[in-house]
């Protein structure tokens, strides 16, 4: 009887463990069953990955292969979600058939440089476009040093970085550089690429991380965390008020501030923000998911990027993303809405 006993104990435990085991993989199944495929914005990346890691409703693979790769892939519809840093032009929506832009994720465009200093970097919007435009040259050029007085600056060459792929994170750029000086308004443009009058090219933000790091006296523009990663200093960029800011929390909030409307598109701009924000990081972006109006994958792909919009957000601060404005917030929930299978 004690060996009956003892079989059936041993046949009850292996019925419940094959049980739980089968529960389990049935759990896995379920929560795995979808994949949602996405591509564009390498900016938005680090976000992204914590956000792979974290949502537990379906699996999400995700290629940063920048924003114009992004629209590429969403408008072929060889991914499930695009992602880019610049909003669609009306040529893009026309050629995208039925998608809609939804900013999901807001940061700052760091200026990351390669100098060893005394201290941290000045600089302003003007300085900047002079260093872009090819006309400053070295970095002692007077217009430099008097933003830093006191601060013995070399006489390297300077080495501006630039994105060699089409880039949201060159649209904000532009936009900013646009927005500050009149030459590279006239001349130059904002866009995704531009024709860079100086400087050396190269793919992705890691790329030009990279580029920055290995090439004495290089400048460059990367989303901030990229730069935190690479451990790279980086400016602090004067604002509309004359103060001098770092791209942190506080004034990625403080620009962010400015949107009092969110236009039906949902493209929003909010470099060089007014001086009234005094604590303003003045190169700031939004970062957008674009989503086809129709697809088989609707259902899911309203949760996840509502998670993303709520939930996910939390993972943002210490990549130096801020929560979105609750502005913003809603006209994205809205836009969320007319997707449909």
């Amino acid at each position: 009887m004690r060996t009956r006993g003892v079989i059936s104990t041993v046949g009850l435990a292996l019925v419940v463990t094959a049980a739980t085991a089968a529960a389990s993989l049935a759990g896995t199944a379920r929560q795995s069953a979808t994949n949602l495929r996405g591509a564009g914005s390498s900016f938005v990346a680090p976000l992204v990955a914590q956000w792979q890691s974290n949502y537990k409703g379906a699996s999400v693979d995700y290629n940063p292969i920048g924003s114009g790769g992004g629209i590429a892939a969403i408008t072929a519809r060889t991914v499930d979600f695009g992602a880019s840093d610049a909003p669609l032009s009306k040529d893009e929506f026309a050629a995208c058939k039925g998608c809609v832009q939804i900013p999901w994720a807001l940061s700052a465009t760091s200026i990351p440089y390669n100098l060893d200093l005394g201290r941290r970097l000045k600089l302003s919007g003007k300085v900047l476009a002079g260093i872009y435009l090819g006309q400053i040259k070295t970095w002692n050029d007077k217009r430099i040093q008097a933003l830093n007085k006191g601060l013995k600056l070399p006489s390297t060459k300077i080495t501006p970085v630039y994105r060699s792929d089409n880039s949201g994170t060159s649209y904000n750029f532009t936009d900013y550089l646009s927005s500050v000086n009149a030459t590279w308004k006239s001349k130059i443009g904002v866009g995704t690429n531009a024709k860079w009058p100086a400087g050396i090219g190269a793919p992705k933000s890691n790329g030009v991380a990279a580029a920055v790091s290995q090439t004495k006296g290089a400048i460059g523009y990367v989303d901030v965390a990229y730069a935190i990663k690479n451990h790279l200093p980086f400016a602090a960029v004067q604002n509309a008020a004359g103060q001098y800011i770092l791209p942190g929390n506080v004034g990625i909030k403080a620009a962010a501030a400015t949107v009092s409307k969110v236009p039906s598109s949902n493209a929003i701009s909010i470099v060089n923000p007014p001086s009234s924000q005094r604590s303003a990081y003045p190169i700031c972006t939004f970062t957008y998911v674009i989503l086809p109006l129709k697809t088989s994958k609707a259902a899911d792909l309203r949760k996840f990027v509502f998670w993303a919009l709520t939930n996910g957000q939390q993972y943002g601060p210490r990549l130096r993303f801020v929560p979105i404005p609750n502005k913003v917030l809603g006209a994205s929930e809205k836009t969320l809405k007319r997707v449909h299978s």
